[in-house]
């Protein structure tokens, strides 16, 4: 009998042990997993969780034992936007590819490369910030720091070019730097489209050149310049079909901001519900009591006489009658100027006026007109270049040590003032240049949409390589413009100018493209001197012209 109460004790305590054991490896088994490993490369990620698995082993009635496996449930993850999934396909496929080839060819078109996959990362971020965040104000800071990465990211592509205009791989350059412009259509509207395939043009001039090069000799480089192209035809077919009209923003979205640093922080999930308010701000300090506060010392660092420190004191001086002038000193006769002509000549104290000025002095007459200081006496204020909403403002530079670059979009303005000595090169395709005082001003410019307006800005030299309507000057003395073959159209308007010379390429007189290196420019000076006859009723004016 005591055999059998012991046995069944002995099967109680077993079973009341996997039980227990059970129960643990249950709780544990919802509480556990795995981090989420993301992999990020310059903001293309991705994200995979798996559940831990748990297990432990139930011992049966009779000592038998065996093993229960449990999983954890997967932790839910929200899928990304079919627009940002499909622009994660562009990358993985197109750009990747355009990304190997280049590493095949190596050197700074590798280099290069890898630039322009971090900028594609970039785009991708400012994407997922637009399906989370309602549109924040174009023109405001936070929206300028959405762009900042990707404004970073286009210019140093760019900047490969410029660094290395010496490598046999210029054209290769040439024609990557020219096209990652076309990620600039984020903030192009209504049509970003018609953007891309407007900067597509500017870089085929390069890639085939590239083409032509290497066509007959190396088959790789053909393969890189289609690769490139490729990504542009995919980018603007991936824009076509979902931003047709520009860049949609999440109207029900939470604030930019928050958006942006939930990106940042790799929180790449499509939750877009409201955040939180925030904490509120703490009370203002208190104000300063300035009850009793001792008055400031004079210049001699003492304490105001009186001691009292108040306006009581400041009475009590005056109410002091004749005595309040007993601390003047007396005045010697050697140091009295109308007891001493020879001190008169080096005082201060403006000499005396007749009787005839003084009646004079009671009139107000007009002052003369203020004359300009001279340039040794102006105050140098300090250079400056920003780009403040869709203006870039430069300004203030003299003689700098390098070319004043700048790359301009579609609907930014240039304004240039007060330079002096300096040379800007303008990349990309921006709305309107104006130049305002600036000596001896070089631009170097691609093109542009309307105009570029000089004034008062003598010795001006500008160079012309895309298309450009439109050229104003106004109070230019001495100007040097070299028009390219596709701006052979510009129209010129000149006011009060004068030594103005236009040069234009060998082809436009009938000559070759292919001469434009080989020859001379031809020097077309514009007319300054003007005749004007009345004939029958109406001024006829006719251009002044010099022969011999």
């Amino acid at each position: 009998m005591a055999a059998g109460n012991m046995n069944n004790l002995t099967t109680l305590i077993k079973r009341l042990e996997a039980a227990t054991s059970r129960l643990e490896d249950m709780a544990q088994s919802t509480t556990t997993t795995d981090h989420t490993t993301t992999t990020s490369t310059n903001g293309v990620s991705g994200s995979k969780a798996a559940a831990v698995v748990g297990g432990g082993s139930v011992g049966g009635g009779g000592g038998a034992t065996g093993e229960n496996v449990t999983r954890a449930p997967a932790p839910l993850i929200e899928s990304l936007p079919p627009s940002i999934e499909a622009f994660d396909d562009l990358i993985a496929s197109d750009v990747k590819k355009f990304v190997g080839l280049s590493e095949e060819l190596g050197g700074v078109v590798a280099d290069q490369s890898s630039g322009v996959f971090k900028a594609f990362g970039a785009q991708r971020k400012i994407l997922i910030v637009a399906t989370k965040a309602k549109k924040p104000e174009v023109q405001s800071p936070l929206y300028m720091e959405i762009l900042t990465e990707l404004q970073r990211q286009m210019g140093s592509v760019g900047d490969f070019r410029e660094m290395n205009r010496g490598s046999p791989f210029f054209s290769h350059l040439s024609a990557v730097s020219e096209g990652i412009r076309v990620l600039g259509w984020i903030t192009v509207e209504p049509k970003p489209a018609d953007y891309i395939a407007e900067t597509f043009s500017s870089a085929q001039f390069f890639g085939n050149r590239v083409l032509k090069e290497y066509k007959e000799r190396d088959r790789k480089h053909v393969e890189w310049v289609q690769a490139l192209y490729r990504i542009f035809s995919s980018l603007g077919a991936y824009v076509k079909q979902y931003y047709p009209g520009g860049l949609v923003w999440n109207r029900d979205g939470i604030d930019a901001k928050e958006a942006l640093k939930r990106v940042d922080a790799g929180q790449n999930n499509t939750n877009t519900g409201a955040a939180p308010p925030p904490p509120p701000p703490p009370p203002p300090p208190p104000l300063p009591k300035f009850d009793n506060m001792a008055p400031p010392p004079n210049k001699n660092g003492a304490a105001a006489a009186g001691g009292g420190g108040d306006m009581d004191a400041v009475f009590a001086q005056l109410n002091q009658g004749e005595a309040v002038t007993s601390g003047l000193r007396k005045v010697d006769r050697s140091e009295m100027t109308h007891k001493n002509p020879t001190l008169r000549t080096s005082a201060t104290v403006p000499p005396r006026r007749s009787s005839s000025q003084a009646s004079d002095s009671s009139r107000s007459p007009v002052p003369p007109g203020k004359k300009p200081k001279p340039e040794a006496m102006r105050t140098k204020r300090p250079a400056k270049k920003e780009l403040d909403g869709n203006k870039w403002i430069i300004e203030n530079y003299e003689s700098p040590s390098s070319i004043i670059q700048v790359s301009a979009a579609i609907n930014q303005s240039i304004l240039i003032s007060r330079c002096r000595d300096s040379t800007v090169q303008v990349s990309g395709k921006a709305n309107a240049i104006s130049i305002d005082n600036c000596p001896r001003l070089c631009l170097i410019l691609e093109s542009l949409v309307s105009s570029v307006d000089v004034i008062k800005s003598p010795n001006f030299a500008m160079q012309v390589t895309g298309n450009l309507p439109t050229i104003m000057l106004d109070q230019v003395d001495g100007a040097t413009i070299y028009l390219g073959q596709h701006s052979l159209g510009t129209e010129i308007f000149t006011s009060k100018c004068s030594g103005v010379n236009l040069n234009v390429p060998p082809s436009a007189a009938g000559g070759r493209v292919e001469d434009d290196h080989a020859e001379d420019w031809i020097e077309c000076p514009l007319p300054e001197q003007i005749k004007s006859v009345v004939r029958d009723g109406r001024v006829v004016n006719e251009i002044v012209e010099h022969a011999g």
